[in-house]
């Protein structure tokens, strides 16, 4: 029978991919959100910048965890 290595990450993947998804998709939310309230003159537009780069790093940093983790995986085969 042929064997198949599949690669898996550090952590489990798709637990990793599951909280990447969550973070980016709060941190898209939040921006839309700041964006409204900046539209609307409810927010200064300082404050606005920080929040909408706070966001950014925050849903980037977490996307390059997801695929540093996959990088460095153990590689496990099917049986």
């Amino acid at each position: 029978m042929v064997s198949f290595k599949k690669k898996k990450g550090y952590l489990k993947s798709n637990i990793v991919r599951a909280i990447t998804f969550y973070i980016i998709s709060a941190c898209i939310f939040a921006s839309i959100f700041a964006s409204i309230l900046a539209i609307w003159n409810f927010a200064n537009p300082d404050i606005f910048w920080r929040l909408i780069a706070t966001f950014a790093v925050i849903g980037l940093g977490s996307a390059i965890f997801a695929m540093v983790n996959g990088i460095f995986g153990i590689e496990e085969s099917d049986k």
